[in-house]
């Protein structure tokens, strides 16, 4: 008996409330983001003899990267049921899934995954290591103080614009859409919104924080969104969270939940009060090179001419490009003399993202070159570190 043709089509309701059964079952339990984010995305599926056998959402949601916005596809949500695993269908899936939404613009592709060497087969990397945190609230009360700032509840109109000009400090966070405070409050219920900064002025930082039910605790609180525009914010949003001391005894923060740097580590009395926890990361993927580097911002202080070679997308080959960067502008042009650095489409993913902190760092990563070539290439993304601050 012949296998019924696979197809991929865009998901009516009917399709979608198919998917949604599917997706219980091939993750074990209901993953919400799939009925909560479907008005928002494109819903894409694939079937085989009319049955929905897998499917994905697609999020068109720029990305700051250089302190500009820049086009992306951010997938979430996606599957295949079980009894189709191993025929790479979800290669084939994720192909359909991102058309539309680089027929829209997308020049860059973001997910998180479990699966990292799948999706690195097929041109992602990870940018950045990703840890939750754990520490006692006693800790955070004995090193943090507040004074002079101002603690307000709830969401303004000034928080939008906030979160938009800190997280243009860093590679790889949303510019995020209308819809997201009612979403976050769907995925997590009980979530209240701090705003912080300095008495009868605009707020300096923002925090979405929620007490949860903890096996051996009792309660817990978990940060979920934690921005902040200077030092003395920052220990006050942190203070904050030690004087639950009394009823919560630990702090999480999630995944997402606390920028890169140290912040929090240098200020603890005991250098082994915070428990880290490695999380998959999450992974980017450079859709159309020069357009990338077109639409990125780059340092007003670099004056870059740079020849590469960049692996094709096959990974069969190499294509000469040069990288020209001045006045805060970037083109990847096709040509160039002679290059002495060659980049996999991984590793130009991690470069744009400013995941190198080093020249040696690159190096143990696999790129390979002219010292004084790596040094030069790297000094146009360092200005920024990679952090994703949604999860999706």
């Amino acid at each position: 008996m012949a296998v019924p043709t696979l197809t991929f089509a865009e998901a009516d309701e009917d399709l979608w409330h198919e998917y949604d059964v599917l997706a219980r079952r091939a993750y074990g339990h209901p993953v919400d983001a799939i009925m909560r984010l479907g008005e928002c995305a494109d819903r894409r599926v694939a079937l085989r003899g009319g049955r929905v056998v897998a499917g994905g959402l697609g999020l068109l949601i720029p990305q700051w990267f250089g302190g500009r916005p820049v086009p992306s596809a951010s997938m979430a949500s996606g599957c295949v049921a079980p009894e189709e695993r191993g025929g790479q269908l979800a290669a084939r899936l994720i192909a359909e899934r991102l058309r539309p939404l680089q027929e829209q613009g997308a020049v860059l592709a973001t997910l998180w995954t479990a699966s990292t060497g799948y999706v690195r087969r097929m041109g992602w990397e990870a940018p950045a290591q990703v840890y939750s945190w754990t520490v006692p609230t006693d800790e955070l009360r004995r090193r943090f103080h507040d004074a002079d700032v101002e603690i307000q509840h709830g969401e303004t109109a000034q928080l939008p614009p906030l979160r938009d000009a800190l997280a243009a400090r860093w590679n790889g966070p949303w510019q995020r859409p209308t819809w997201w405070v009612d979403w976050q409050q769907g995925q997590h219920p009980g979530v209240n919104t701090y705003r912080f900064g300095p008495s009868g002025e605009a707020p300096t930082g923002v925090m979405a924080v929620a007490g949860e039910r903890h096996p051996a605790e009792g309660r817990r609180l978990v940060v979920y969104d934690f921005w902040s525009a200077d030092h003395p914010t920052a220990a006050a949003m942190l203070a904050f969270l030690g004087r639950h001391n009394s009823r919560i005894p630990t702090v999480a923060f999630q995944r997402t939940g606390l920028p890169p740097g140290p912040l929090l580590l240098h200020q603890l009395h005991r250098s082994g009060a915070a428990a880290a926890t490695a999380w998959h990361p999450w992974m980017l993927r450079v859709l159309d090179l020069s357009r990338a580097v077109e639409l990125r911002g780059w340092p007003q202080h670099v004056d870059l001419g740079l020849p590469l070679d960049i692996e094709t997308e096959d990974g069969t080959q190499t294509e000469r490009y040069t990288l020209r960067i001045t006045n805060g502008r970037g083109e990847l042009a096709p040509g160039g003399r002679s290059a002495h650095l060659t980049l996999t489409r991984r590793q130009f993913a991690v470069w744009y993202a400013g995941g190198y902190r080093s020249a040696a760092s690159a190096e143990l990563a696999g790129l390979y070159g002219d010292p004084t070539v790596i040094a030069r290439l790297l000094m146009a993304t360092a200005d920024r570190e990679p952090w994703l601050g949604d999860y999706f």
